[in-house]
């Protein structure tokens, strides 16, 4: 059992699941903030959660520059609510035209933490990102060089292929010859939704690493369409079959540091996936915390939360564990079902149960 998990101690038999815990503040190795008036609504939600987050750089216009990077964190911290300690962890979003030495001086300054890579075409705005892992050579040497990550949205793009197998497609095809090619390199697999790439990341760790999605752990593909079609469920790379699930389950509350949380929160506003062609994305971050404490729960795992939570992620970046700490209690909580934006809104993930675990005093 990992000590740094306090449990509370209430009269309930040896053994049995514990009906609070105390844990080190989390963070969120993937979120999507947007910007403007959705950066303002969405912000809460993660900053009441976690500690910091890694803040992917797919705008329109990409964050491609550190001094786009330094302007976005700027307008992250501004609409933190107020109190709020949140800090944003930026990245750089890889192009084919992206510069080793801009690279460089924006991670020698402390601005990014890690680049993005992006194989065009494979999610929302990945329209700018790489069509040639040949253009960025020299970007990734200088990255396994300086030691800095690359996160990488591990599909193939090629519409011939089947929308379940892009992600095995695409480690067969890339990933293993890109691993092969720079074993120096720190490479996060975001978003793992394959039994296959959970035995690849356990086969190439530590220097490789996997984050799991909250709702990735709770739904397979079949959710997509229970009762008619989900759009609010949809997300790339798409959910697939209960064996992936359960193997993500497994690997989540494992206890093996390689992996950690990555909610891969993505907000759209209702109207935009509730279309003809919707949105790809899960907003996710009004409910991470408690659907990863409800999984743990419900796996027998809860003394494991806690290193997935808020350790495994942090030694893999090189960072420091934060010191302050988060209750979680098992009473059920009700949450919004929906973030109102402007004229619209955004449909939260789970927003329309109650929720086992709620969560409690957050201690800086």
């Amino acid at each position: 059992m990992n000590l740094d998990v306090l449990f509370d101690a209430s009269a309930k038999p040896k053994g049995a699941a514990p009906d609070s815990i105390t844990i080190r503040r989390p963070d969120d190795w993937h979120i999507h903030l947007r910007d403007g008036a959705m950066l303002r609504a969405v912000l809460p939600f993660t900053a009441g959660q976690f500690a910091r987050g890694i803040v992917m750089p797919n705008l329109v216009p990409p964050v491609t520059t550190t001094e786009a990077a330094e302007a976005y964190r700027s307008r992250i911290l501004a609409a933190r609510p107020s109190g709020s300690d949140f800090q944003p962890l930026m990245t750089c979003y890889l192009t084919d035209d992206t510069s080793a030495d801009e690279i460089e001086k924006g991670h020698s300054e402390g601005v990014w933490i890690a680049a993005k890579l992006y194989p065009a075409g494979a999610t929302t705005n990945s329209h700018f990102g790489v069509r040639d892992l040949r253009a960025i050579r020299a970007v990734l040497e200088r990255m396994e060089r300086i030691g800095m990550p690359v996160l990488i949205h591990g599909e193939a793009t090629d519409p011939a292929i089947d929308i379940f197998d892009r992600e095995s497609v695409f480690m067969q095809d890339t990933l293993l010859p890109l691993l092969g090619e720079h074993q120096g390199l720190k490479v996060v697999i975001e978003h793992v939704t394959t039994e296959e790439t959970v035995a690849i990341v356990r086969a190439h760790a530590p220097r490789v690493a996997g984050t799991i999605t909250p709702h990735h752990l709770m739904i397979n593909r079949t959710s997509l369409f229970q009762g008619g079609l989900r759009p609010h469920l949809y997300c790339l790379p798409v959910a697939k079959r209960e064996h992936h699930r359960i193997a993500l389950r497994r690997a989540a509350t494992s206890g093996d540091s390689c992996f950690f949380i990555g909610t891969d929160t993505a907000p759209h506003l209702a109207s935009l996936k509730e279309a003809a062609c919707g949105c790809a994305g899960v907003f996710g971050g009004a409910t991470a915390l408690q659907t990863y404490t409800q999984v743990f729960d419900e796996e027998g795992a809860l003394d494991r939360l806690e290193g997935f939570a808020s350790l495994n992620g942090a030694t893999f970046y090189g960072l420091a564990p934060n010191t302050g700490t988060i209750e979680l209690h098992r009473r059920p909580a009700a949450v919004l079902a929906a973030v109102p934006v402007d004229d619209g809104e955004v449909v939260v993930f789970r927003g329309d149960e109650k929720l086992p675990w709620s969560i409690g005093e957050v201690r800086p």
